[in-house]
């Protein structure tokens, strides 16, 4: 099992190219997503209203606080696996990206946990097959430019999307048991709106492709 999550790592981050290399680098980063996320939180104040929005938008930010402290804070230093990077069998393997290696330990990704933690509980909200393709679209990319940078194994980023996945189903539970009215919508009609964030999701995509260059350097001055 080792040996294999090893060798899938490997054949991930083997296959690499320059452009590749500026494309997840940047697509890694939360803030170039902002606008896609944006596009997501006026969606939900189209359906649900203000004051709904606003317990909503909470819960998120309730579920990406515990996914990335119960990553990062509890199981990572308690499993205590060293990252590829910092592997001393994989460092002169590895294609590294701008030097970038990441903290000592990967297990679970944090990365996977918030992405996957997010994209169930906005799915289980808004309960809309586009936003629920686009979000875990989303984090499947996310998770796979941690594998292509080289700083997570696939089974950190298993670990982490059960992780992220578990506490958005036990929070969306929870909201429904002592506060159901708030996912009861008030609009049905926001199909105008869901098409504006599948374009802003390939907006970004593309406007990083296009001039990946110029991020980069951005990001690495």
């Amino acid at each position: 099992m080792i040996q294999l999550d090893t060798d899938l790592l490997l054949f991930i981050n083997s296959n690499n190219t320059p452009f590749f290399d500026h494309l997840f680098f940047i697509l890694t980063k939360w803030i170039v997503w902002l606008p896609f996320f944006v596009s997501i939180v006026a969606l939900m104040y189209k359906r649900f209203g203000a004051i709904k929005t606003i317990y909503l938008v909470v819960c998120i930010i309730v579920v990406i606080l515990l996914a990335d402290q119960i990553s990062s804070s509890l199981i990572k230093p308690l499993v205590a696996r060293l990252r590829p990077t910092h592997n001393d069998k994989l460092q002169n393997i590895l294609h590294l990206v701008n030097g970038y290696r990441g903290g000592k330990y990967g297990f679970v990704s944090s990365h996977a946990a918030n992405g996957f933690g997010v994209a169930l509980f906005v799915s289980l909200v808004m309960r809309r097959k586009t936003i629920t393709i686009i979000l875990f679209t989303y984090a499947l990319i996310s998770s796979y430019t941690r594998m292509y940078l080289g700083v997570h194994y696939p089974t950190d980023i298993l670990g982490g999307a059960v992780i992220g996945l578990t506490i958005a189903g036990l929070l969306f539970i929870l909201l429904k048991k002592i506060k159901k009215q708030v996912l009861i919508p008030q609009n049905c009609k926001i199909s105008t709106l869901e098409f504006i964030v599948v374009i802003m999701f390939f907006v970004t995509i593309g406007f990083v492709a296009t001039f990946h260059n110029s991020i980069y350097d951005l990001l690495v001055c």
